[in-house]
């Protein structure tokens, strides 16, 4: 049996602990904040945000944010019930709703915005603009080759 240096290696363990690490930093300072979001719902939010002329199904969002679907209705509910989301009919397709940001929702967007890129520059220090093309490419292959099933 031949062995591979990522054998050994246990990065999806860094992986998971960084990102770990950084949602936790994000939710204590959202929270000092007095922001009520979760970091599940801000992602959610920003992926509305992302897509606010035309809205997004509920599908696209679990599909773009690689959580289940009760997740994501558990979700979109607890958004909507605050008042930041709501669900609109498709215009193409009468059994399919789209998600939009309420007004409501793109204040809080803006609202938060500003504190998630706090955390996203304290995360990435002093790297360089080549240790960002780097880091995606490694993350990207590694999706891929996971992705595929190899």
């Amino acid at each position: 049996m031949t062995t591979n240096p990522a054998d050994n290696r246990a990065y999806f363990f860094k992986i998971d602990t960084t990102i770990k690490k950084i949602r936790q930093n994000l939710q204590k300072k959202l929270d000092a904040s007095n922001i009520d979001l979760t970091v599940d719902q801000w992602v959610l939010l920003d992926h509305l945000k992302r897509h606010e002329t035309e809205g997004i199904s509920q599908n696209e969002l679990a599909e773009m944010t690689v959580k289940d679907a009760p997740t994501v209705t558990r979700i979109i509910d607890l958004l909507v019930k605050k008042g930041l989301a709501e669900r609109k009919m498709a215009v193409n397709d009468r059994r399919r709703f789209n998600i939009i940001l309420t007004d409501a929702g793109r204040e809080k967007f803006e609202e938060t915005y500003p504190i998630v890129v706090e955390v996203r520059r304290q995360g990435w220090g002093d790297l360089s603009d080549e240790d960002y093309k780097t880091f995606v490419r490694i993350l990207d292959s590694i999706y891929l080759n996971v992705s595929s099933g190899k």
